[in-house]
């Protein structure tokens, strides 16, 4: 997931040029499961890469993305993630992203969570997609030059190499799968009108198929959202990414790639509050 050692996005896409990919022994790339838990205890990289850092490209320019506070008088106590007992919010904007949070800590926490799931989602990749996506989750001064930037830097070269076409869609009979899930949240700097927050995440990536050379794998990172509170709800100013904190991977059993599809398809995803 991560761009290297402790490299912010700020520093993004650019510098980068070069991706790792997970690439099965030989023949089924989801053959012997026994055989792919032992792979996976392997620090790799995979696709995600692209997605987190093409997304930092177009988001650098705008100065120190880092979340970095320390010694910032408005840095607040932090806390482990527990349910607040507050009902999650219900309304959502046209483009079906969660919207209406609370102007508080909490309701920054649950903004951050929820954006963190879109821009790191299978969507953001289609051209018909993003526009909603990146009006609904930024700040409206930052809109036009991400836009534009993020349709340059998702060319149609860049949806090839993920295995995409030019509509950001898989080829028939396959999926693609970008989906993260938030394990928790953590506030660092809270001032009423701006917060930041820390969410770290885990997720599955990769192209289901028999054939596929980027299998669905699993990652760890963190992201740090810096949001702004306008029009009446929090949106996103800047952002960067690290990876981890990991934990060492389970010996699970592996599905087949018709599971993970089928999982896809069936298995909604939540709406997150703090």
């Amino acid at each position: 997931m991560s761009l290297g050692d402790d490299h912010e996005s700020s520093g993004g896409y650019g510098g980068t040029g070069q991706t790792r990919t997970r690439l099965p022994d030989s023949g089924d790339a989801f053959g012997d499961p026994r055989r792919r838990s032992s792979r996976s205890l392997v620090t790799v990289v995979g696709v995600v890469v692209l997605l987190i850092a093409a997304i930092a490209f177009a988001n650098r320019g705008d100065g120190d993305t880092s979340s970095s506070t320390d010694g910032s008088p408005g840095k607040p106590e932090t806390s482990a993630t527990a349910p607040s007992g507050k009902r999650p919010v219900t309304a959502k904007s046209a483009a079906g992203i969660p919207s209406g949070f609370a102007q508080d800590q909490e309701g920054a926490e649950s903004a951050a969570a929820n954006y963190a799931v879109v821009l790191v989602s299978a969507d953001i990749l289609k051209p018909a997609r993003r526009p909603e996506i990146v009006r609904q989750v930024f700040d409206a001064g930052k809109v036009s030059a991400l836009e534009k930037n993020l349709d340059r830097v998702y060319s149609k070269a860049f949806l090839e190499k993920v295995g995409l076409d030019a509509n950001g869609d898989a080829p028939k009979g396959s999926t693609y799968v970008s989906r993260t899930m938030p394990v928790g949240t953590k506030v660092t700097d809270f001032s009423g009108r701006t917060a930041t927050v820390e969410v770290w995440c885990t997720g599955v990536f990769g192209m289901t198929g028999e054939s596929s050379q980027n299998p669905v794998t699993n990652d760890w990172f963190t992201m740090t959202l810096q949001l702004r509170w306008t029009d009446g709800d929090w949106k996103v100013d800047s952002f960067s990414q690290k990876e981890g904190p990991a934990p060492v991977n389970g010996d699970n059993r592996v599905s087949t790639s018709d599971a993970i599809s089928k999982a896809v398809e069936e298995f909604g995803g939540f709406t997150y509050a703090r």
